[in-house]
């Protein structure tokens, strides 16, 4: 069982909050996972009583997690715990109300988890500060994107650094609470067989994909203003790069995995001007099918300009120039309203150096993120028969099947109760952010200098025609 403490979750009464945070709380009170004497307090403009945010928890929790793992004495007793205050984050007398509610005792730890919208964060700590709610004790949860731009980024970073010290602050990527992406670092610093091949000598390319079936859904006036490099590549996918990419470090702990990861970040090479048009793809979803149903071009889903060019699918080749990685370029694509969804990381190894056998092909490692969480790696095995005819074939860790008797936990449960035990190793630290930006910035520049408009794409294809190109020109192809 963990420490005692208040989490206050501001957008309470959001998607984010009821339909991750919540259930997963929820999910660790059912394991015994929480202090008997932690409490959970929603915080939002609506003017729901406690036993009417109750209601609408329960109703969405129901509709998230699986029936069998459901109970409604549980759940009683989980709901004893979550409270509801209406308040105005963006104003300050709200905090004081807040204070008077909760009380000022420097000593007890609260994690405020800022589940709203980026412009908010600043004013936030602000006014923590001012009501005396931000105590040595006390911490800070902000969801991405952290900013649209490198400046925006420091300034939030620096509003949010006068007030909490760099050690209470969580800057959260639910993909790194993935149980295959932490797979992914015992897969390399746990295993001696990949290490020594682990590089430019014997790894020819990797590809980073994350792709979507579903369009914007409720999040239209969002992501009209952030597209896909700021919603996915300037945090997740870059997220991913790292992990792949990054030195063993000296320890498992929050500092040291960190710094390894800001290395890979400043070692990516930039691109800027004229190299968006060779090493980016920018596209944006018309309409189309998927599964069988007409869904409509990403300009007429709600609350997204008519004239809209924000981009819906992102493709960039990437290099790290540095000693392991020189010369081997990191595709990474996303997108929405694609043929499929799949995140996944596929590892392309070099062909062997001499060919002996005919239908000979290079070994690929693919670690699949969703939708199943498995690890496969392709080799070369005999036909059976007559004669050496080769065929692919699957070494395939399935983590589902490998760990059935547990439940899975989702990333959220994992990474909120990192937050109450304060353990940052999952989480980005301000400087990892800022590189981030360093580099999707030109990009982003690039674009709108040169006028990189996107690229159209029917919804339930794999992305617009110009993607195949940014491989095909080396003689590569994307794994699908």
């Amino acid at each position: 069982m963990t420490i005692s403490c208040d989490m206050l979750v501001f957008g309470g009464t959001g998607d984010l909050a009821l339909h991750k945070l919540l259930p997963a709380l929820y999910h660790l009170h059912r394991e015994g996972r929480l202090h008997r004497d932690m409490r959970i307090l929603s915080l939002a403009r609506s003017n729901h009583s406690r036993s009417a945010y109750q209601a609408l928890a329960e109703r969405h929790c129901r509709a998230q997690v699986a029936r069998a793992d459901f109970n409604s004495d549980i759940w009683a007793s989980f709901a004893e715990r979550l409270d509801y205050f209406p308040m105005d984050a963006a104003q300050s007398a709200d905090f004081g109300r807040l204070a008077q509610r909760i009380g000022r005792d420097p000593e007890r730890v609260r994690v405020y988890y800022l589940a709203t919208a980026p412009n908010l964060f600043q004013d936030i700590a602000a006014h923590l500060a001012n009501a005396g709610l931000a105590g040595p004790r006390a911490r800070i949860v902000l969801e991405k994107p952290i900013g649209h731009s490198l400046e925006s980024a420091r300034a939030i970073n620096a509003a949010i650094g006068a007030v909490f010290d760099e050690s209470r602050v969580f800057r959260i990527d639910h993909y790194l609470g993935k149980e295959t992406v932490q797979n992914l670092m015992a897969l390399r610093f746990a295993n001696a067989l990949f290490e020594p091949v682990w590089r430019a000598g014997h790894i020819d390319h990797v590809q980073i994909s994350v792709c979507e079936t579903l369009g914007v859904e409720n999040r239209g006036a969002y992501y009209d203003q952030a597209g896909a490099m700021r919603d996915m590549v300037q945090n997740h996918l870059l997220q991913l790069l790292c992990l792949v990419a990054m030195e063993a470090p000296v320890r498992f702990d929050a500092e040291s995995v960190r710094n390894e990861k800001v290395k890979i970040l400043e070692a990516l090479k930039p691109i800027s001007g004229l190299d968006v048009q060779d090493k980016t793809v920018r596209g944006q979803y018309t309409a189309g099918k998927i599964g069988g149903h007409d869904v409509p071009a990403y300009y007429f889903e709600k609350n997204v300009d008519n004239d809209s060019d924000t981009e819906t699918f992102v493709a960039v080749q990437a290099e790290i120039d540095n000693w392991r990685w020189a010369g081997v370029p990191f595709y990474l694509r996303t997108g929405k309203r694609l043929a499929r969804k799949a995140s996944e990381i596929l590892i392309q190894f070099k062909p062997v150096p001499h060919r002996l056998f005919n239908g000979s092909e290079a070994n690929q490692l693919l670690i699949r993120l969703q939708p199943e969480e498995r690890i496969s790696l392709q080799l070369m095995a005999k036909n059976p028969g007559k004669g050496m005819h080769l065929k692919p074939v699957e070494l395939d860790l399935n983590l589902a099947n490998a760990f059935s008797q547990q439940r899975r936990w989702d990333a959220y449960e994992r990474l909120l109760l990192d937050v109450i035990e304060g353990d940052s190793t999952l989480f980005m630290r301000r400087d990892e952010v800022e590189a981030a930006w360093q580099w999707v910035d030109p990009i982003l520049q690039g674009w709108h200098q040169y006028y990189q408009n996107p690229k159209p794409y029917p919804a339930g294809s794999d992305g617009p025609e110009q993607l195949q190109h940014l491989l095909e020109r080396h003689g590569r192809q994307w794994a699908d």
